[in-house]
């Protein structure tokens, strides 16, 4: 009976898999009460590298993304390195701060930037990319931060502190000692933010005012709302970016092994 449950249960969840799947490689309009399309094509993964919008978008994201990720490498390094070398006083605190945004929802978070910096320089009706890359760094930075966190408990403090009895400085430390050997966390930890933020919803959908800007996420909710072959492109757009998370999952899994449950551990 728990096999049937689990088995019942993980049909249910591929279910909206299989309809992506599916509408990426059917016709348009070949699939119209039936069980499955009709006609089959694989024009439109073709249209998606074909067309400037979603090329345009794809640009973008990795923009986004990158700029983000980068962001996220350096303030969870330095959070965790505080939180786990440092003990500061105030870690408990600090390290409740840092993983509020796995609490706060996007849509919260994206409006709070519209209504705070309209009519300023960063205005995201004018040019939205300052507050997506900030809005996509504070949503995948406990990613980071979890992950150098592990990092730096599994490895011993014996180097540290033999490069500080030799006179190097904690920086100096930090950066020939310590991140070479928490690299493996780091790379797993950033493979996960940037693939995250690539597919970012909320933000997206809601900073992103100008087709020119469009991230992946909003080009392919315009997509769906237009007529004809719209639907069938955007799910070919969803398909590329399921293979980016699953990619990722695997590469993060690969490198941490049995350690990538220990990320979100306090």
């Amino acid at each position: 009976l728990l096999w049937v449950g689990g088995g019942l249960l993980i049909a249910v969840a591929l279910v909206p898999h299989m309809g992506v799947i599916m509408s990426s490689i059917s016709r348009p309009g070949s699939w119209f009460m039936t069980v499955l399309p009709q006609e089959w094509t694989l024009d439109h993964y073709r249209a998606v590298f074909d067309r400037p919008d979603t090329m345009g978008s794809i640009q973008n994201s990795l923009l986004y993304a990158s700029l983000s990720t980068v962001l996220d490498i350096v303030i969870g390094v330095l959070i965790a390195w505080l939180l786990v070398r440092k003990k500061v006083p105030t870690g408990a605190v600090l390290d409740t701060l840092a993983m509020m945004p796995l609490a706060l929802p996007g849509v919260v978070l994206a409006f709070g930037y519209v209504a705070t910096f309209a009519g300023t320089f960063l205005d995201p009706r004018r040019d939205p990319t300052a507050l997506l890359v900030i809005g996509y760094a504070v949503r995948r930075l406990p990613y980071m931060i979890r992950s150098a966190y592990a990092g730096f408990q599994q490895t011993s403090i014996t180097l540290e502190e033999a490069s500080a009895n030799m006179g190097a400085g904690p920086f100096r430390t930090l950066w020939r000692i310590t991140l070479p050997l928490v690299a493996a966390n780091l790379l797993a930890g950033a493979v996960l933010a940037f693939s995250f933020a690539m597919l970012e919803v909320s933000d997206s959908l809601i900073l992103a005012m100008q087709p020119r800007f469009y991230p992946i996420a909003k080009q392919i909710f315009s997509l769906y709302l237009r007529l004809g072959d719209g639907e069938n492109i955007a799910s070919a757009m969803g398909m590329l970016g399921m293979f980016l998370l699953t990619v990722s999952l695997l590469v993060a899994a690969k490198t941490l092994g049995k350690r990538m449950g220990q990320l979100f551990q306090s």
